[in-house]
């Protein structure tokens, strides 16, 4: 609503929003309904991505005092990193199209299918983010007192 009309009232702007999130959802069903097949990859892709990017720092910036922001961010980087190779190495478009050559037969580790390569991403991430907090100092003491806050929220008086 900034760029059409700045000054429009609240029904108007909610109006705008309902007709772009239709305009959104046409679009998105159009485009699915072309390739349902690489829309499933897709999907399964993202998921394993996010899953070795974020589920790592998650756990353990809640559950571990003794995590830290360097060992969480490394981690991050170390789990995605690794999955999206995974990817780019087993996925024939992908792998075409980032210049990589052909498989050899033992391209798979393990036989686990690339949209599944977060399992490596996650353990990976884990891996890194305690190696790294343990090479690191401690989290201030505020900084753990946030954790048990998160943690158990109606336990503070």
């Amino acid at each position: 609503y900034k760029m059409v009309d700045p000054n429009a009232p609240v029904a108007r702007r909610v109006l705008l929003s309902k007709v772009m999130l239709l305009v959104v959802a046409v679009f998105a069903a159009l485009f699915a309904s072309k390739r349902p097949a690489d829309i499933l990859e897709l999907v399964s892709a993202a998921f394993s991505l996010a899953a070795a990017g974020f589920f790592p720092a998650l756990v353990c910036g809640i559950f571990w005092k003794r995590a830290t922001g360097l060992g969480a961010t490394l981690g991050m980087f170390a789990g995605f990193g690794i999955t999206l190779f995974y990817m780019a190495r087993t996925l024939p478009g992908l792998r075409a199209s980032l210049g990589f050559s052909a498989p050899q037969a033992d391209a798979l580790w393990w036989g686990i299918q690339p949209f599944s390569a977060g399992v490596f991403g996650v353990a990976l991430g884990f891996a890194v983010i305690v190696v790294i907090s343990l090479l690191t100092p401690r989290p201030s003491r505020r900084t753990e007192e946030l954790v048990d806050f998160i943690r158990a929220p109606h336990s503070r008086p």
